[in-house]
């Protein structure tokens, strides 16, 4: 292990010791002459073949010399400590390389380098995130961490699935109901609260997106690991849009529209007010309000309150959740399906 350790010590400094051999070459020859003692005994690990023991011995007595000398006692210890650090070095270089390649993996696969919480990778589509319990002790994060494993490798075929936006059983909503019969379908699925999900659907509206496609439009409100929701008025939105388009035809996209497009007296989007400052009652007030703009009468609220609390919508809602989580695989939204392909995250105007 001395040798190994070795060889990922002097790789790391590699940069450093080139660097310095610009001014003193004799570092560098030193070093290279290190290097490729270092090299030569991976390689023989790598075949199986027994490793010279002179380069071990060689790390060894360089880093022993000096405690030779004043305190020859302590060789013993230090060597076996050297062996142990050895064997740690080893380890975290081992697992440093696998959690690279899993989230370069994960990455292309998923879209995010975090599986569990792809919000906190960087690295990411522009998405609002669907994320997991994040493990409470070392056990768990040891089984979350071949369980990631698992779910990169079953999302790895989909990167080549052609997807058909008709073969998913959604409940959705038609945004558009009298485009031609042969328009190509489109699958949007979209949180209301989702900042990212409102500058997807304004760049969809000033490219005309649908006009060209027949798009089905699926309200996912997000939910946390614990059950609350990412954002504080997205279940009781996604609720009254199933609700009013039951009753009325195209209501559930003004509300949207409204939501994600309109502002307030002060000029406060009516997205923020939703997710940070209405309270659940104040939320329904104002839902009532444009539903009366629209011409709902008192009858009509009150239907409409019904069935917003049927349970039928609460089923809608799990189903759709379902098939974005387990059949799609969707780490983030907004999500679409069209073309034969998924596209996460921002949505973009072709400039």
């Amino acid at each position: 292990m001395v040798c190994i350790a070795a060889f990922i010590i002097l790789a790391l400094i590699g940069v450093f010791v080139a660097i310095v051999s610009i001014f003193k070459p004799a570092v560098g020859k030193a070093y290279w002459k290190m290097f490729k003692k270092a090299w030569g005994c991976l390689w023989k690990k790598v075949r199986l073949q027994k490793c010279e023991t002179g380069f071990k011995d060689d790390v060894k007595n360089t880093i022993l010399s000096r405690v030779i000398v004043k305190h020859p006692k302590l060789v013993k210890p230090l060597s076996a400590i050297i062996e142990i650090l050895s064997i740690i070095i080893v380890i975290v270089a081992v697992w440093a390389l696998l959690t690279a390649v899993k989230s370069l993996l994960a990455l292309w696969a998923l879209g995010s380098c975090n599986v569990t919480k792809p919000s906190a990778c960087s690295l990411g589509a522009e998405m609002c995130s669907i994320d997991q319990n994040e493990p409470k002790n070392i056990f768990e994060a040891t089984g979350r961490w071949f369980e990631e494993w698992g779910e990169i490798f079953e999302a790895i075929p989909d990167k080549f699935r052609n997807y058909n936006a008709d073969e998913f059983n959604f409940n959705y909503i038609t945004v558009n109901t009298e485009l031609p019969d042969n328009t190509p379908i489109a699958l949007d699925i979209l949180d209301p609260g989702c900042s990212v999900c409102m500058t997807s659907y304004r760049n969809q509206k000033e490219a005309d997106f649908f006009d060209n496609y027949n798009v089905r439009l699926v309200p996912f409100p997000i939910q946390d690991a614990d059950g609350s929701f990412k954002f504080a008025s997205s279940e009781l939105i996604v609720r009254y849009m199933f609700a009013a388009e039951q009753l009325k035809s195209g209501m559930a996209l003004e509300i949207l529209d409204r939501i994600f497009t309109w502002k307030d007296e002060e000029m406060r989007s009516y997205q923020d007010l939703f997710n940070n400052y209405y309270s659940k009652e104040e939320a329904g007030d104002v839902l009532d309000g444009w539903l009366i703009d629209s011409g709902f009468n008192k009858d009509g609220l009150e239907k409409l309150h019904e069935i917003v609390d049927y349970p039928e919508i609460t089923d809608k809602i799990n189903e759709n959740r379902y098939i974005v989580e387990n059949e799609l695989r969707v780490r983030g939204i907004p999500t679409m399906v069209y073309e034969g392909k998924k596209h996460t995250g921002l949505w973009k105007v072709d400039k």
